[in-house]
């Protein structure tokens, strides 16, 4: 199957036609090589070669196709990537907010370190430079708060994981919460302070 633009000069038109088999390739190639697969809108341009409304046109159809799929305002996820799963939610954040710094955190991180009990199922907490904001997604909810601290104080307190957006450490995750007045009524504080070390 193919889709096509179309561009106007005076009276002649000239048809370009991108068939969604190349387009199918260019997604697989990038997801294979380069772990590519959440695009913002913009992003799609350079394996497309295409803009505006020409861009619009191609994105639209592969979504129709289930090719991509919209994860958000501007995201799309290539619906066939090897990579989708459990960092599938932090490559989205990534796209949400270019060029902030983001991190998981709040509930989520201190789930993960056995420091409260109730785990959020389906919905991971992020700390971010950028706005709050909340998203919901095929592959769960994105709860983004904004972080007022500086870079220089945020990046001591991340834990770095391959591939994935940071952890904030569970002291730090733990300071997160506090900042922005969310509940610390199941935070189990024996946990909290307890060193492995030990």
């Amino acid at each position: 199957m193919v889709y096509a633009n179309f561009y106007f000069y005076g009276k002649t038109s000239i048809l370009f036609v991108m068939r969604r088999d190349l387009a199918l390739k260019r997604l697989a190639g990038a997801d294979r090589r380069l772990r590519l697969y959440v695009y913002r809108k913009a992003d799609l341009a350079v394996p497309f070669g295409e803009h505006g409304a020409a861009l619009t046109r191609t994105v639209t159809s592969l979504c129709s196709a289930g090719i991509l799929e919209r994860a958000a305002h501007g995201v799309y996820v290539y619906s066939y990537s090897e990579h989708l799963g459990e960092g599938t939610l932090d490559e989205i954040v990534r796209c949400l907010r270019p060029g902030r710094v983001s991190w998981e955190s709040l509930e989520s991180a201190l789930s993960q370190y056995g420091v409260i009990s109730q785990i959020p199922m389906g919905r991971v907490t992020y700390m971010t430079t950028g706005r709050s904001g909340v998203f919901s997604t095929r592959f769960g909810v994105i709860e983004l708060t904004h972080s007022k601290l500086p870079v220089s104080r945020i990046l001591p307190g991340l834990v770095m994981r391959r591939g994935r957006l940071p952890i904030a450490s569970k002291m730090f995750a733990y300071r997160n919460l506090k900042d922005v007045g969310r509940n610390l009524h199941l935070v189990d504080e024996e946990e909290l302070y307890w060193d492995e070390d030990e």
